[in-house]
């Protein structure tokens, strides 16, 4: 058999699906001669690419002039060797399986890198929840819901939140399994407090990229956060709390983003402020400017990566930074870009920062605090325990240490120390193999 081909051929099978299609192109452009070794034949190649379970249904729910409305719903049950199906629902009007099946087969190998027992999923809808009233959004999540509680379970598959599902979305999800179901056991992880939920769960993606980025920092050029001047995109909930533990560690957070403006503050971007903007009154991020002293500069919101920087952490959506922006951030002096989201930066743009030995970090490792917090969640629901925040946290410490540690191993054996990439793909990658086929 020849491998490029095989691989050539089983890419060219999903060139309507092009994110998913981009996910798997990343994973095998990066694998060596001995994760490909472990590719036994084509059926091997179709039996990895292709889910346990696509599940797809009509959403049918009423608005507060009750109008009824139809949404696409979705769960992708990719791979369950590592453990129960687990991974984020999305609600956003650009979801679609393409996008679904790219998220569900990198969380496979995200999952796997926390080294906790779980597998790959993810799931969603292309209901918009901004701009709905309160009612609008429980009715939406309980006709959801009604569709998809008998597929998940905390033996089977445990979603959690994702782009456009917060705590109230959770809240009415779970509220809705309990219902349907008659259980009240751990289905979705990301529950506020009262309902069985983790502390640091809601800090967790930002926090774990954080002290991803630290590790990181101190392995390759010995130095930390404490005066750097830093890049944010974004302000949903990764970006925020990335904010908040990079300002805890002395780095200066200096322009942030949303989807339609981008702002530059340099004396930095205070925590408590956007956090209530953004949070509390659900504004958008070019208000900052009217609720501040300091000098705020607004811009379009791609201007955020023309921001002189010392360190950029993407936490906005897929694909968001290109080749032309990482050109801008090389030019300007960027030492590391560690990914928030999931993967926010194109091939091209990760593969010049790799060239050009900024330090580089792929969203399959270092955002996956959210997901190890939520198997904590798991784990604290299963003994009926409650941790304390302390606990948790240093738990997620140390597992995005472990992490950084495994791959930035596997890098420096397959002799490219910079290519973070490759460490976390090879590394993941023949742990899922040998569970899959030994």
């Amino acid at each position: 058999m020849n491998i490029e081909q095989s691989i050539n051929k089983l890419l060219e099978k999903y060139n309507n699906e092009p994110e998913f299609q981009t996910a798997l192109k990343e994973m095998f452009a990066s694998l060596d001669s001995k994760s490909l070794s472990l590719i036994k034949d084509e059926a091997f190649l179709e039996r990895l690419v292709t889910p346990d379970h696509i599940i797809t249904f009509d959403v049918k729910w009423l608005d507060d002039n009750n109008i009824e409305h139809i949404n696409k719903g979705y769960r992708v049950q990719f791979n369950n060797v590592n453990g129960v199906y687990k991974g984020g629902l999305r609600f956003h009007p650009s979801v679609n399986l393409s996008i679904l099946k790219f998220l569900a087969f990198e969380q496979i190998f995200k999952n796997y890198l926390t080294t906790l027992p779980m597998g790959g999923g993810k799931g969603g809808s292309d209901f918009d929840p901004k701009g709905k009233s309160d009612n609008e959004v429980k009715n939406f999540c309980y006709a959801f819901m009604k569709e998809l509680y008998p597929y998940i379970g905390v033996d089977k598959d445990v979603p959690a939140g994702d782009i456009g599902v917060g705590a109230r979305e959770i809240r009415n999800l779970y509220n809705a399994y309990k219902e349907y179901s008659g259980k009240s056991d751990c289905s979705l992880t990301g529950k506020p407090l009262d309902m069985g939920g983790s502390l640091c769960r809601t800090e967790a993606t930002g926090f774990g990229v954080t002290y991803f980025a630290l590790e990181a920092l101190k392995q390759y050029k010995h130095t930390d956060l404490k005066g750097k001047k830093v890049i944010v995109s974004g302000s949903g909930n990764v970006a925020l709390y990335c904010l908040k533990k990079v300002t805890e560690l002395g780095g200066i957070v200096i322009a942030m983003n949303d989807s339609s403006n981008s702002i530059y503050v340099p004396s930095g971007i205070n925590f408590d402020i956007l956090r209530e903007l953004k949070e509390d009154k659900r504004g958008r991020i070019k208000e900052y400017k009217d609720l501040v002293k300091d000098e705020v500069i607004v811009k379009e919101s791609k201007a955020i990566w023309e921001v002189k920087a010392d360190i950029a952490f993407p936490c906005a959506t897929q694909f968001e930074l290109d080749e032309e922006d990482a050109k801008k951030l090389i030019s300007n002096g960027v030492i590391g870009v560690f990914e928030g989201a999931n993967m926010p930066c194109t091939i091209e743009a990760a593969n010049l920062f790799i060239k050009n030995k900024v330090i580089y970090s792929p969203g399959k490792a270092s955002n996956a605090g959210g997901v190890a917090v939520s198997g904590l969640e798991i784990e604290q629901n299963k003994k009926n325990e409650k941790w304390s925040f302390e606990e948790v946290d240093n738990r997620l410490k140390g597992i995005m240490s472990t992490i950084f540690n495994n791959i930035y191993k596997c890098a420096k054996d397959l002799d490219d120390e910079y290519n973070l990439v490759k460490g976390a793909n090879n590394y993941a990658f023949i742990g899922i193999v040998n569970k899959m086929f030994h």
